[in-house]
């Protein structure tokens, strides 16, 4: 079965994460992506190690260019810009995330292409836009989680600030960048012309932040750290039991009447100070001494089971091993074959996506450093 961006070409000049990330996704719905690669060392996350597979390849690689082709072209070369130009001329869509101006500096920037190109989807992704100052602020994850507040409301409130335990920002940044081209297309395909699809990390994290953005550009009030509560809700957070921490998210007045009746003390409920969310988020401290009290009683296994059965959403903490045993317990099938040229296959996540009439497929493995 044909996927849905079947008949899509892209030229994939990113790196690293975002970039590539957003090529996958559309990849796995059957665009055909095919990735430029330096010559030699070729992706810098082809050395990004360990873990390695049983070949040698780092697995932060393959993560995320599964179905897609790959040439080796030196843009420093009057035959490897021809060679680009030429990909460029016969594709649907470009992506680069070089510094600022690094593109047009090699004549395949969006004015060039776009003359080369009408129809071309060109996507640029950058740190901190292409603005001068922008410009020369270098993309990582890490720094921008640091520069666009992520940071200072993860982690305790007493500790430092913590980084998220993966990249983030470069992953939303992808999907964005993802969510870009496909508008992008359906402008071209309705009539229009190719154009230029801009993202950059700290836009996309700002975007991101959501509530905690709000707060501050409504009501101007600077987030900080929180550990494992959240400032609108309570409780939402995790308690310990008699053996360790589960998770107890209570979105509803309802959800925290079952759990007070759960936990043998209903009473709760109808007391003034937690008889509402916002009276509960006022109460936040208080609350969850006498919630862990209870708790104290039985097994964080234990409560989760009896909670489930009232729809209290609540739940231990999996490591990334438990994850995917629990998504594979229930019908998700989180993991995926996909075939190496030559034989045999590597396991991957599977795409999110579930499309009835046209779902992602799995055609090739990451593609091998090409030669060049």
């Amino acid at each position: 079965m044909a996927g849905a961006l079947g008949s899509l070409k892209i030229l994939d000049f990113s790196r690293v994460l975002a970039g590539p990330l957003a090529t996958m996704v559309l990849a796995d719905l059957g665009a055909e992506v095919t990735k430029v690669e330096r010559p030699g060392s070729g992706d810098d996350t082809r050395s990004w190690g360990p873990p390695w597979d049983e070949q040698g390849t780092a697995t932060y690689f393959q993560s995320v260019n599964r179905n897609k082709g790959s040439v080796a072209l030196d843009l420093a070369s009057s035959a490897g810009l021809a060679r680009a130009r030429e990909l460029a001329a016969g594709a649907d869509v470009l992506v680069e995330n070089f510094r600022p101006g690094v593109m047009d500096s090699l004549g395949l920037g969006f004015q060039e292409m776009n003359r080369l190109n009408p129809g071309l989807v060109y996507c640029s992704i950058t740190g901190f836009g292409a603005g001068e100052e922008g410009a020369t602020m270098p993309g990582y994850d890490l720094l921008v989680q640091a520069l666009g507040g992520l940071m200072s409301i993860t982690g305790e409130p007493e500790g430092e600030p913590e980084k998220v335990g993966v990249a983030l920002v470069d992953v939303i940044c992808g999907l964005f960048a993802a969510v870009g081209i496909l508008a992008a297309l359906r402008h071209r395909d309705a009539g229009g012309r190719g154009q230029r699809v801009e993202v950059d990390l700290l836009s996309c994290l700002l975007a991101a932040l959501v509530n905690q953005g709000s707060a501050f550009t409504i009501a101007g009030q600077v987030a900080a750290r929180m550990g494992n509560s959240h400032p609108s809700i309570a409780p939402y957070e995790l308690l310990r039991a008699a053996d360790g921490p589960l998770v107890v998210a209570v979105g509803n007045d309802r959800q925290f009447r079952s759990l007070v009746r759960v936990l043998g003390c209903p009473e709760l409920a109808e007391q003034e100070e937690f008889a509402v969310n916002a009276a509960r988020v006022a109460n936040r401290s208080r609350l969850r001494v006498i919630l862990e009290d209870r708790l104290a009683s039985a097994s964080a296994a234990e409560w989760v089971a009896l909670l489930s059965e009232e729809r209290v959403p609540a739940g231990e903490v999996n490591d990334i091993a438990g994850a995917f045993e629990l998504a594979n317990a229930i019908g998700l099938d989180p993991i995926v074959e996909v075939p190496r040229e030559g034989g045999g296959s590597v396991r991957l996540t599977r795409n999110p996506i579930r499309l009835s009439q046209t779902p992602a497929a799995y055609r090739r493995a990451p593609p091998a450093m090409p030669a060049g």
